[in-house]
């Protein structure tokens, strides 16, 4: 039996097992379907990883080799090329392999770390037929940056998320024309810098409130319908405009990879696709952690890390310590909820006696907004507020509660935003 298996050997189960190691365990297993360690940050060979965690610029690659180097230190034990294919409620992984065939292991405790995957044309029901040429914006960055394929030499991108923010930059710089970026919401699904690095540095247009209403062609994609939409999202008649393209690459969000989650009876957050999690991002399977893209989808992986070490550190405890079962200490709990202008938060709840100094609360809002205050309410009570310049869908936002806060907390937490009147 292993103290501790994490499944996902990206950047959050590398962060993972190697704060579980500097906890205290010392039988740790990663069991990871790809032949080699690092994950999505494998093909994102563009710089902008780790200002936050290690202080400098480094590309995907380099970050992922600086976790591999930091694994290679410890006594982690590593299984690529298999593919876990159950989580039971009893803590034992069903695991398939080259080497080693199918295998049951059991563990006292689990992270999972499967990360996040692309929504594809069928999820999103573009009309049209249905021709070579149409990829999703990873599938394509996977092809250029290890594959050494170009998918096509004319290209639209629909949606603006960040993968295909930074495709559209790619294929310039491979030689291809990306003719527009189309993005049926009014703003921006990712980061303000690629939308300023990968687009406007490269004039390459930006349709807002635009999206891909046709796809045609017979063997190969030839052209795309883009329409203006309305507030409801529906094709305004006669605001059309016809591409001339072999390639249609779809940057239309990620989805967290969580069927092995809800297979060992986990309870999901319908807000965010991933696990309902505590305070130190343990699910409501005791001994079972939840962190990184397939717990919620993150813009940094610098905050993928922090979360992951969190959770590497607490399944360490819940190991060594004992499970002292899912209530506080104190017998609190308060359930976190998301007000006006947020979509979700991450924790969903928090066990007071269980936060040594502060709790960290992760959202996302619904709408840009600019001069802005979030407020934090337990019951009628405001207990804290903090000042935001911009807040926008696309970016991550979070917030730090400290533990005499929380104590002195009436009730339940909403998370809301207020617009500022200048």
């Amino acid at each position: 039996m292993y103290d501790l298996i994490v499944i996902g050997g990206g950047p959050a189960g590398l962060a993972a097992a190697c704060a579980a190691w500097e906890g205290g365990l010392r039988s740790i297993l990663i069991v990871e379907r790809d032949k080699e360690l690092g994950g999505i940050l494998n093909q994102c060979i563009h710089n902008g990883f780790g200002l936050h965690h290690f202080k400098e610029e480094l590309t995907g690659p380099e970050y992922a080799g600086r976790f591999v180097k930091l694994l290679g230190e410890t006594g982690v034990e590593v299984r690529l090329d298999t593919m876990v294919l159950d989580v039971t409620e009893r803590r034992q992984v069903h695991m398939v392999g080259k080497s080693t065939g199918y295998r049951v292991e059991e563990a006292r405790s689990i992270v999972l770390a499967m990360g996040c995957r692309e929504r594809t044309r069928g999820a999103i029901a573009i009309p049209g037929s249905r021709p070579a040429g149409v990829f999703t914006a990873g599938a394509a960055q996977r092809y250029v940056n290890m594959e050494g394929w170009m998918p096509g030499k004319r290209v639209v991108i629909l949606g603006s998320g960040d993968i295909g923010l930074i495709m559209a930059r790619r294929m310039t710089l491979e030689g291809a024309k990306v003719l527009a970026c189309v993005e049926v919401m009014p703003y921006s699904g990712g980061l303000n810098r690629n939308i300023v690095q990968c687009l406007h540095d490269y004039d390459i247009p930006l349709y807002l409130s635009h999206t891909v209403t046709d796809i045609r062609g017979k063997d190969r994609v030839e052209q795309v319908v883009v329409s203006e939409v309305d507030v409801n999202r529906n094709p305004v008649p006669g605001r059309s405009m016809i591409f001339d393209c072999d390639t249609l690459l779809l940057s239309v969000g990620l989805i967290p990879e969580n069927e092995l989650t809800r297979q060992a009876g986990i309870e999901i957050d319908r807000r965010t696709n991933g696990a309902v999690v505590y305070e130190n991002m343990e699910t409501s399977l005791p001994g079972v952690f939840a962190c990184g893209n397939v717990c919620h989808v993150h813009d940094l992986v610098d905050f993928v890390t922090a979360e992951s070490q969190r959770a590497g550190a607490a399944a360490a405890r819940y190991v060594l310590n004992g499970p002292d079962g899912l209530a506080a200490p104190d017998g609190r709990c308060l359930e976190v909820r998301n007000g006006d202008g947020v979509t979700y938060t991450v924790p969903q709840h928090i066990r007071t006696g269980r936060v040594e100094k502060l709790c960290e609360l992760f959202f996302r809002v619904n709408r840009v907004c600019k001069d802005s205050e979030i407020l934090v309410a337990s019951g009628e009570e405001q207990i804290a507020r903090f000042r935001r310049e911009h807040l926008a869908p696309g970016e991550m936002e979070h917030i730090t509660l400290p533990r005499a806060l929380l104590d002195k907390a009436p009730g339940n937490i909403t998370v809301s935003i207020r617009e500022v009147s200048k």
